[in-house]
């Protein structure tokens, strides 16, 4: 009975799947048709459209949800038509313009992801419309198209900040690709820019805390648990909390400092900071005996929002076997590498935590672990201190 019930519902279940798979590929097949029928319509229309009390010769079609904008200037018009068609129907909003003057204009009033110029016009040249552009809108990315694509030219307009340069005459696919591969090119750019800067800071440096950026003082060791420790010529060690966890955890209401005489292993409890009810624990970096606490950070933990660096030190440690465990500390390039790692780390695990398809990492705001609701912030706090 249950052999011949699997005979039927087994093919049953196969075929389903199929239908399914063929539905929805043809689903998908109409909905490009009818994009590409409406980015059709857009072309024919943009004939018939008159823009010319923003710009004499300007042409412009935009299409529904474009994969970015382009402005376009060129003095041949037969390029500029070849552009509209090939990248429209690509899904790119695409205005076009004859000459530079006209193309700073638009750039004036508008917002564009790219702007491509011939790099030979008889009235203002591609690297004057380059330079101009990136002196009005430095975001813009700008593409030099031309016919005369020498070693010489490309790196004279790079000079000015242009992204790339494209040779004419092109075909279809070829613009396509390029364009695309451009579009790559400036996401990675935005991505980098976006992303909180970890830099080894400066004596001077170190005196400010700035939003958006995580500072490292030259000669300091990181721990995994992001505390950080600064070793004296007689072998003791100050430790505190790094500007990773200062930053991330917001405002401090209390510390729970440890007790003088105190012996800890590297990786055990040491101290604690607190906001209200929540308490976060951080590990010694090092193995060996609590000799001193910071008094005036006792009275004044308002100290770490300048920075939690320098004289904002927690404890000393009198190191019982520094020869094996410096070695497992972070310093330089290596602790810039590892914040930068968590920093993504936490970008992700806040996208979780939040539950948020898309999580803007603009910047980790002062605070970011602060406000999260309680599971959150225990969370984080265990993943990223408790190491």
């Amino acid at each position: 009975m249950k052999t011949t019930l699997l005979t039927i519902v087994l093919p049953a279940l196969i075929l389903f799947f199929f239908l399914n798979l063929a539905a929805r590929e043809m689903f998908l097949r109409l909905q490009e048709k009818k994009k590409r029928a409406d980015r059709e319509e857009a072309l024919a229309d943009s004939l018939r459209l008159d823009f010319t009390r923003e710009s004499k010769t300007l042409r412009r079609v935009e299409v529904k949800d474009p994969v970015a904008r382009i402005l376009c200037v060129d003095d041949e018009e037969v390029i500029l038509n070849s552009f509209r068609k090939i990248l429209v129907l690509d899904g790119y909003s695409v205005d076009t313009v004859e000459t530079g003057q006209e193309a700073l204009g638009l750039v004036r009033m508008h917002d564009y992801d790219f702007v491509f110029t011939d790099l030979k016009m008889p009235a203002m040249s591609g690297t004057d419309v380059a330079k101009s552009v990136k002196h009005l809108r430095p975001d813009i990315d700008v593409v030099i198209i031309t016919g005369f694509a020498t070693v010489e030219s490309a790196v004279e307009c790079m000079k000015h900040g242009v992204m790339d340069y494209v040779e004419k005459p092109f075909t279809e696919d070829e613009l396509r690709v390029f364009v695309r591969h451009a579009l790559i090119k400036r996401r990675d750019r935005i991505e980098k820019q976006l992303k909180p800067k970890v830099h080894v800071a400066s004596p001077a440096e170190i005196e400010r805390s700035v939003e958006g950026e995580f500072s490292i003082p030259g000669g300091v060791l990181i721990s995994s648990g992001h505390c950080w420790a600064s070793l004296a010529e007689d072998g003791t060690a100050r430790i505190g909390l790094d500007d990773f966890a200062k930053k991330l955890l917001g405002s401090i209401d209390t510390i729970d400092f440890p007790n003088i005489g105190m012996k800890v292993k590297a990786g055990e409890p040491l101290f604690s900071v607190n906001q209200g009810h929540r308490r976060a624990r951080f590990h010694a970096p090092l193995s060996g005996k609590v000799v001193k606490v910071n008094e005036d950070l006792k009275e004044n933990w308002a100290m770490l929002e300048e920075t939690p660096f320098g004289e904002s030190w927690v404890c000393v440690i009198e190191g019982d076997d520094l020869d094996t465990e410096l070695p497992q500390l972070k310093i330089g390039k290596s602790a810039v590498a590892f914040i930068q790692e968590d920093i993504d780390r936490f970008q992700e695990f806040a996208k979780q935590a939040s539950n948020q398809e898309e999580f803007d990492p603009a910047t980790l705001r002062i605070g970011a672990i602060e406000s999260l609701d309680d599971a959150g912030w225990e969370a984080s706090v265990k993943q990223f201190f408790g190491r």
